[in-house]
């Protein structure tokens, strides 16, 4: 039964191992790397539960990037007008 990742909740590594099914080595390794971005709270590492998603689906990063884009060229376009 896999868990459903909700994009706002907080992880602990420990919560992200189980979620992504990867080791405490590989963890420390993603975090080290920066490929999974993560707050250090009291020592701890804190995963962002779209942190999570962003690392089991890729599109979902690509989709939010292209919606970006989208609304700051209309936003550049109007502050051009002034």
């Amino acid at each position: 039964m896999s868990e459903e990742i909700k994009k706002n909740a907080v992880y602990t590594t420990r919560e992200a191992e189980k979620i992504l099914k990867i080791s405490n080595s590989t963890i420390k390794r993603l975090l080290k790397k920066g490929l999974l971005k993560a707050n250090k709270v009291g020592g701890q590492y804190r995963i962002l539960g779209l942190e999570l998603l962003k690392m089991v689906s890729p599109e979902i990063e690509q989709n939010a990037v292209r919606k970006y884009l989208k609304v700051k060229k209309k936003v550049v376009k109007e502050i051009n007008k002034w």
